[in-house]
Order: C-alpha cells, then sequence, then structure tokens
C-alpha cells in the first residue's frame, strides 16, 4: 500500500531549520490574528528544554520578519503565481528574511528552510525550493519591487503612514524608520537594594557596554538575556525602556501618599514609583494573568502594593471612596510608540482602531479623575504617537474639566518621546486638580 509522503524526522533544536520551523509556526499566527507576545509565550512553555542560544534565534526571526513583513510580501507577490498556504507563506517570509540577513549563507538558509517544509508539509518542499532559488537568482531586483510599492518602502500600512505624517511632519520619516530597528535595552536601578554606582560596576565588571541617560536609565550596547545581568535575580534592577522610566520621576510621589495606578500591567512603572517613595499604593489590572507579572515583578523587587483586578472605569467594584493624591493613568493605546518591540501590531491594527482607543482613553479619564483629591495630580501616560491619543486627548479632556490644570513638563505643556536609539515613543501630560 502506498500511505502519505514519508515526514522528515524533527530537525536538531540547535539548527537553523528547527529555529525557521518554530519562527514560521510565530509569523503564521500573526497572520491568522494572534498577539505575537502571547503566542511566544506559549511556546516558551511548551520548549522548557530550549537553551538560550534557540530561544533568542527563534524570537530574533520572528520579530524581524513582522518588522519587515511588508517588505517580504512585497517580494513574494512578484514570486508566487497564487497564494499559498499560511504556514508555507510564512516560512518563505521568514527564508526571505533570514537571507537579508545573512545573504552568505543562501544556500543554507534554503536547505534548512526545505527541510523544515519537509518536517511540516511534506509536499510543498518543492514550491518552497524553487521560490527560494527564484528569489536568490533575481535578489538584485528586490529593492526595486520594495521602493515600487509604499507600504513595502516604508514597512507600515499606508494609514499608519499618514497618520504619522499628519501627526509629525517633520520628523515622520525617521519615525517611521526608527520603528523598523532593534529596539535599545535599558536597566533601572532599584535604590532599596543597591546604588547607581555600585549597578555601574558590577555592568562594567561583566564587561556589558552602557550609556547613562540624564534619568539615571543605564542603556546597554547590545540586549541580552536577563538571566546574564548581573544582580537581576537579587533585584537589584530591572530591565524597563528609558522613555518609561520617566513615568515615576513626573510623578514625583512623596512617602506617605495614596497613589493609583490605574493600568499596572507588567508592573514597571508600579516597582519604580515604589523604589522611589514609601507609599500607599493601589495597582489596578483589568486581566488576572497580567495581574500576576505585577505581582511576581513586585516580589523579586522586595516591593509591597494592594493589588486588585478590577476595570479602573467601574468605581463602584474597586474604589472605596478616599481620594488618591496622585493617579498614573497609563492607558491602553494604539502602543504605535513601541511598535518596533511589537512588530505584529503594525499589521493588526486598523485606523478605524485609534478612534476606539481614544474613547476608552476618555472614559478612563473621566473615572479617575472622580478619585482625584483636590489639589491632587494625575499623570496622563501612552506609549502612542498619534495626536488622537495624546495632545487630543487631554485638550479635549481639560475642555471638559475647567478643574484640570496641566502642569509643566521639563519647560513644555506636555512631553512626546519619539523611538530612537535611547528608548522608544511615549508621551506623558501632567494634570492638577485644583482645589
Amino acid at each position: 500500500m502506498r500511505g502519505a509522503p514519508r515526514r522528515a524526522p524533527e530537525q536538531p533544536i540547535d539548527s537553523l531549520g528547527y529555529a525557521l520551523a518554530r519562527a514560521t509556526e510565530l509569523v503564521a499566527g500573526v497572520i491568522d490574528g494572534a498577539n505575537l507576545t502571547d503566542v511566544f509565550e506559549r511556546m516558551q512553555a511548551g520548549h522548557p528544554e530550549w537553551p538560550e542560544g534557540t530561544r533568542g534565534a527563534v524570537r530574533d526571526l520572528a520579530w524581524s520578519t513582522l518588522r519587515e513583513f511588508g517588505r517580504g510580501d512585497a517580494i513574494l507577490s512578484r514570486l508566487l503565481h497564487s497564494p499559498p498556504p499560511v504556514e508555507i507563506r510564512a516560512l518563505l517570509l521568514v527564508a526571505l528574511q533570514r537571507l537579508t540577513q545573512r545573504p552568505e549563507q543562501a544556500h543554507t538558509v534554503v536547505d534548512q528552510a526545505v527541510g523544515a517544509t519537509a518536517v511540516a508539509m511534506p509536499g510543498l518542499r518543492n514550491l518552497v525550493n524553487g521560490v527560494l532559488r527564484n528569489a536568490l537568482r533575481r535578489q538584485p531586483e528586490w529593492q526595486g519591487w520594495i521602493e515600487a510599492e509604499p507600504e513595502a518602502r516604508h514597512a507600515f500600512p499606508a494609514w499608519w503612514v499618514e497618520r504619522v505624517r499628519s501627526a509629525h511632519p517633520q520628523a515622520w520619516q525617521d519615525l517611521l524608520a526608527a520603528g523598523n530597528t532593534r529596539p535599545p535595552m535599558a536597566l533601572r536601578v532599584n535604590p532599596r537594594r543597591a546604588t547607581l554606582a555600585e549597578v555601574e560596576a558590577e555592568l562594567a565588571a561583566a564587561g556589558l557596554e552602557f550609556r547613562r541617560l540624564d534619568n539615571d536609565a543605564l542603556v546597554l550596547a547590545r540586549p541580552l538575556a536577563v538571566a546574564r545581568l548581573p544582580g537581576y535575580a537579587e533585584g537589584r534592577l530591572s530591565v524597563q525602556d528609558a522613555g518609561a522610566q520617566w513615568a515615576a520621576q513626573l510623578l514625583d510621589v512623596r512617602a506617605g501618599e495614596r497613589v493609583l495606578d490605574a493600568c499596572a500591567a507588567p508592573g514597571g512603572k508600579t516597582a519604580h514609583i515604589l523604589e522611589r517613595a514609601d507609599a500607599d499604593l493601589l495597582a489596578l489590572e483589568l486581566d488576572p494573568l497580567r495581574a500576576g507579572r505585577v505581582a511576581r515583578n513586585l516580589d523579586r523587587l522586595g516591593l509591597r502594593a494592594e493589588l486588585k483586578v478590577a476595570d479602573c472605569r467601574r468605581l463602584a467594584a474597586w474604589w472605596d471612596g478616599r481620594p488618591f493624591d496622585r493617579i498614573l493613568a497609563d492607558v491602553p493605546c494604539s502602543a504605535s510608540g513601541v511598535v518596533r518591540r511589537h512588530p505584529d501590531i503594525k499589521w493588526l491594527r486598523r485606523d478605524s482602531d485609534i478612534a476606539n482607543f481614544a474613547a476608552q482613553q476618555a472614559e478612563i479619564l473621566e473615572a479617575l479623575w472622580r478619585t482625584l483629591a483636590p489639589g491632587g495630580t494625575m499623570l496622563y501616560v501612552t506609549c502612542s504617537v498619534f495626536d488622537e491619543e495624546n495632545a487630543g486627548q487631554v485638550a479635549r479632556f481639560c475642555v471638559r474639566h475647567a478643574d484640570a490644570e496641566r502642569l509643566p513638563i521639563r519647560g513644555s505643556s506636555d512631553l512626546q518621546l519619539l523611538p530612537c536609539a535611547d528608548h522608544d515613543g511615549f508621551y506623558y501630560a501632567l494634570l492638577r486638580k485644583r482645589p
């Protein structure tokens, strides 16, 4: 009897083919609408035997493929006569990205990609082999194909490009280009367990290059696994983007004050506030699993806060009626300022989502303002670069609330950080409730 085509054996866990296959699963999941970080975390949980090298290779291939998704798709459209299955489309995209990164490995990449196909879909080995070899022959044409399509040229959807151009007419091209780079890795020192000078000395002794920014964030020259950071397990430092580290400093909580972190997960800003001041802090998080991450982060750092799983807009479910002196409103947003860390966002978001986020943000501001004490301050934060969620949102709120007074931030009415080599994109506005 003739059976189905024989499947090739699973490739070695430390091989390029194995990394290509696992990255393909992640990219295919995003094409089908899944969240990249969630899919990757589930995959990691299912493979506790992965060494650091495998984990890093899979992550790098998937993330870089999705940053360049529009460009890879532009190339594939010239090489395919009809759409292949999602898994094969994803594998070809991952292989093309690897060919771009390591052109000297061309024959190895093709061979390993065909091998990965043999494991998952053996009947399509010839298709993958033919497309990739044709791609190599026509590689001098790739850049022309990319330049011919605006979405491929910028590696962003057309609606996104137009929003960025409108919000930042002088910097839009640099902003888009930054969104396609690898993000920096920054550290935050926990002053309850170490001084900045001590951590700097430990990093230097470990041979790690870094630079200190004006908010005392330490930006590493090269990212590395957190397990290799001296002092991380002991809670002496945390990984947090340098732009995000402005939040606790701008909120400027004092000892004994009652503080609310309204959308707390994963807990970096919550922890930073408590590292700086002995505050009575309530942290809210809507998602129970994400609330668990907040708790684990606080435990590692030796910090304590009251943690509730609740929707911050539903006051009856969590507020005891006692007003807060300070509120951190780090609201849900498009995440357009951190897209290089979460490259699936730019392909999963739709233009209409921005208005939905803005409406949700307005609801949160209205609810939280009721809980703020007269004379108290609220720091409004997004990781967005879109005006509708940022300056426009705050301006509309101030029109509705005569008791809202804008406090200056570094000599300006607000602070818009755009993605760069030092940090991601964040927006900050500080509001005081008039007595």
